[in-house]
């Protein structure tokens, strides 16, 4: 009787989840189909090939439907209803993939199972046409002995290849095409094979397109980095061409192997910004590190520069002569190529050198002895004294080391002017570390000759600039350029007062590693390779030509990517924000942007303001799940559109210009949406006692929140420290604290908020959820930015920031308002500001009142939980925080104003 029960739960459950609806891709009619012949049961997955497709069901069985050429028997060729692969039973399989014409799958032993069109040995089987039932691959490491068997994660396929990711997060390929990522020209790969260009390094997910292929790989800490090597070590052409133009010097750092080898990350930013405009702040590409200085924007990651008439180009280029010249510190850690030409810089330095001391000697001053191409660390970074002539000729050596002799000869004209206002703000003679080139003047008369200097300089200032900051220029992925106008006559008195502040210290707003949080959700902190075929620009990297192993797409850095699809010969990327990038193919509009392909990712214009939380690619068009105000996902459409009799459309319309919103409330919440060649699959989920909307109302909020915590972390917070004056000492140190919690908390959302998004596509047991199994996470997360204002807050707040602080502040109250949802114009800055960093203590309150609706979902459908009580506890933590947050009662205002934190109370 029991059994009877069971399974009749489970026939209910299966009607009410997973459930499999298909769309004919290009139809104007937006009314999905039920799958023919489908029994019913829980579907987790779906796959998609040109003519065929594969499901997965919630007990690991594996159903192929659709015209299937390799089965032996000629009534399953085009079977009217899904048939079980009986050669996967009771494998229990974890995951699914399908190329154009094979198929994939991964047991939860992390073996894999290949069938279908072998032709080009994309199922690993040598000399067979076809594989017509389910065959494991024998994965195995020749680098250890004995030899293990690899375990496997997760598959992708295309149309004559197959990619695995392995348990240690390395690829494997094989198949036919340069697409593997081999270096080998043997055809077919039979055998799976390491992709060695990525070994070592962590990789997150695998996609293939037709003929190309994408990996999402976890950035490198800073530490790691590898020095950048002079000459690349596939072709061993120079990585830094230098081309000589009638009125100036191009330097680019755009070399393409058609091997695919990528720089190193941090080539171009090491060199424009160490060699030509150093700054203080630390920028190793994966954390951002602000003071509370002037903010240098980061340098683009491929960039020419277009030296011409040469201008100093930073205050910090004066200012630390230590970054300039380049200490082992430096040196090391961005490791600055040598360039064939080193030799010659250093005999046109000396050079240069010797023709200031010349002029030194006629002029009537003691010369100073020339210091070597790369000097020694200088103890005090920020006294003006250090400005000598001799760091003035190591200033020069620095950039013609990295420009070459050219740059260095449009210095030369500038030397005199530049070193008369560094004399002028030298130390006097009498204090220690006076330059030795200083005349022995008495105070009044150098105090005339400095008037007599300054106002020489003024009446050149209305012929020439003063010295400027470099800007990126960043269009999209487009080809950046960086230009250094000007000959350089004259330094801004006001920018070498303030070069010689004393910094305060850094603040990091993107958090470093965290072993819990990193271990448990998923990383931000990502890159994007590509390779294979890229005659569309489905690779990304600017051009159409090919590449033979992993090339990092530089366009990507720092944007966050979380997922990756990849369609025919168009690719897709989706970041933490909800935004979602993309590249290759338009003929039908696919991209989602313009009318145009692109080689470079470029931001889909998808008509939702809540953003995109999961994409699929198929052949010609793409697909977005896309958050709505009831919580209940919209799905979009964008590709080819096939008109029907009737319409009225011009003869070359094939697509739709941007996504268009399919009409599919009334189907359920969809969890995941898969695309093939002619059909596209989305998997729905009924509301189950509001289970199912509770769930998606946490993840749908999570999501948003961090937006919004980025936004302001983006738009007041880094701008704020970048001010020149917060206030006293003590209020910049309480504010720096408030930021850098409040910076961890932001990434901590913004993993969780990725978390539940794959969570949805999932088995959805509550138990599983993050937030409920390791509360004690955000909990330690919430109390040490809560700590952190309160004691702001309590020693006086944002009241005591300086003038120029409380200025950007009231400038940007319409930005703070719209941060912060006040809507009352009349409200005060104070309380906007309030309000504003409060805004982590109102989503506690949010985080309660959904996990009490989950709570009640469990004790009405138990069957998605075995024991409530473990789910309550985190329950009634929250509803805790719920209460002291609120600040009820009389003992909380007096936690409060004592200033010390109310959640440890």
């Amino acid at each position: 009787m029991d059994s009877k029960k069971k399974s009749s739960t489970e026939a209910e459950g299966s009607k009410e989840r997973g459930l499999v609806h298909v769309w004919q891709a290009g139809s104007r009619s937006v009314t999905p189909e039920r799958l023919p012949g489908w029994g019913g049961k829980t579907v987790l997955h779906a796959a998609l090939g040109v003519k065929h497709g594969v499901l997965l069901t919630e007990d690991g069985e594996v159903y192929s439907f659709g015209t299937l050429p390799w089965r032996s028997e000629p009534a399953e060729i085009c079977p009217s209803s899904p048939i079980l692969e009986e050669v996967l039973v009771g494998q229990y399989v974890v995951t699914v993939a399908t190329g154009s014409f094979h198929n994939g799958a991964v047991t939860e032993s992390g073996v894999v199972y290949m069938w279908g069109e072998n032709s080009a040995g994309q199922c690993a089987v040598a000399n067979q046409q076809y594989v017509p039932e389910p065959n494991p691959v024998s994965i195995s490491d020749s680098e250890t002995s004995p030899l293990l068997a690899v375990r496997v994660l997760q598959l992708a396929c295309g149309e004559e290849h197959t990619l695995a990711l392995s348990l240690s997060r390395e690829i494997w390929a094989w198949g036919t095409g340069c697409q593997l990522g081999l270096i080998t020209t043997t055809f077919p790969v039979t055998k799976p094979q390491k992709v060695e260009h990525l070994a070592g390094r962590v990789v997150l997910q695998v996609a293939c397109g037709a003929f190309h292929s994408l990996a999402l790989v976890q950035c490198l800490p800073s530490q790691d980095l590898k020095p950048v090597p002079e000459r690349c070590n596939q072709c061993s052409q120079l990585l830094i061409t230098m081309t000589d133009k009638e009125d100036h010097v191009i330097i680019s750092d755009s070399h393409c192997c058609p091997l695919g080898v990528t720089l190193s990350e941090s080539q171009s930013e090491n060199q424009a910004s160490t060699a030509i405009s150093p700054s203080t702040e630390t920028l190793d590409g994966k954390g951002e590190v602000f003071e509370n200085t002037f903010v240098q924007n980061e340098l683009p990651a491929a960039t020419e520069l277009n030296v011409g008439n040469v201008q100093t180009t930073s205050v910090e280029t004066i200012s630390s002569p230590q970054d300039v010249m380049g200490t082992p510190e430096i040196s090391s850690a961005r490791g600055i190529p040598s360039y064939p030409d080193t030799q010659a810089v250093n005999e046109y330095v000396q050079k240069l050198s010797d023709h200031s001391v010349r002029e030194n000697s006629e002029n009537g001053e003691k010369p100073v002895p020339s210091q070597p191409l790369v000097a020694e660390a200088i103890p005090n970074l920020h006294s003006p004294a250090t400005t000598s002539t001799s760091a003035l000729n190591s200033l020069v050596a620095s950039c013609a080391s990295a420009v070459g002799v050219r740059v260095a000869a449009t210095y030369e004209a500038g030397t005199l002017s530049l070193k008369k206002v560094m004399n002028f703000y030298s130390t006097a003679p009498c204090e220690p570390g006076a330059q030795a080139g200083s005349s022995p003047i008495g105070p009044e008369g150098l105090k005339d000759s400095r008037e007599e200097q300054v106002k020489q300089e003024s009446m050149q200032g209305k012929k020439s600039s003063s010295l400027v900051d470099i800007r990126e220029e960043e269009s999209e992925g487009g080809s950046r350029r960086l230009s250094l106008p000007g000959l350089l006559s004259q330094v801004s008195p006001r920018l070498l007062r303030k070069a010689a502040r004393v910094k305060t210290r850094t603040v990091v707003l993107t958090p470093t590693y965290s072993g819990e949080a990193d271990a448990l959700l998923p990383s931000l902190r990502t890159e994007v390779w590509t390779w294979g075929k890229g005659k569309e620009g489905q690779l990304g990297h600017g051009d159409v030509l090919p590449r033979l192993q992993p090339l990092c797409v530089k366009c990507l850095d720092g944007k966050e990517v979380i997922h990756l699809e990849a369609g025919g010969y168009h690719s897709l990327a989706l970041t933490a924000k909800s935004q979602v990038y993309s590249w290759g193919s338009n003929t039908f509009g696919q991209l989602g942007h313009s009318d145009f392909p692109t080689t470079v990712p470029r931001l889909v214009k998808v008509n939702s303001e809540n953003g995109v939380w999961s994409v699929a690619a198929g052949q010609d068009y793409s697909l977005f799940l896309v958050d709505t105000e009831d919580f209940q996902p919209g799905l979009c459409y964008s590709g080819r559109q096939d008109p029907t009799e009737g319409d009225n459309l011009p003869e070359n319309h094939s697509g739709t210009k941007t996504p268009i919103l399919l009409s599919c409330s009334k189907l359920g919440y969809i969890s995941r949406v898969t695309a093939g060649k002619d059909s596209y699959l989305a998997l729905v989920d009924k509301n189950i006692m509001g289970y199912i909307a509770s769930l998606h109302e946490l993840a749908t909020t999570e999501r948003q929140f961090y937006s919004k915590l980025s936004d302001i972390k983006s738009q007041i917070l880094r701008p704020l420290l970048s001010l020149e004056n917060l206030g006293t000492a003590s209020t910049v140190q309480l504010l720096q604290e408030v930021a850098s919690r409040f910076s961890k908390l932001c990434y901590l959302i913004g993993q969780h908020g990725t978390s539940l998004s794959s969570f949805l596509q999932g088995i959805k047991e509550a138990r599983s959820l993050v937030i409920l199994k390791h509360a004690s996470l955000f909990l330690d997360s919430y109390t040490e930015y809560c700590t952190s204002i309160t004691n702001f807050l309590v020693m006086g707040g944002f009241q005591l920031l300086a003038k120029p602080a409380i200025d950007f502040l009231n400038k940007n109250q319409e930005l703070l308002q719209d941060l912060s949802e006040v809507n009352d114009e009349n409200t005060q800055l104070m309380e906007i500001l309030n309000t504003l960093f409060f805004l982590p203590i109102r989503r506690l309150h949010n985080y309660a009142k959904v996990l009490l609706k989950l709570a009640t979902c469990f004790e009405v459908a138990s069957r998605h939980l075995q024991n409530t009580r473990n789910c309550r506890i985190p329950v009634l933590v929250m509803s805790l925080l719920l209460s002291i947050s609120a600040g009820k009662g009389r003992k909380q205002n007096t936690h409060w104003v004592s200033g010390r934190p109310f959640l440890e109370k």
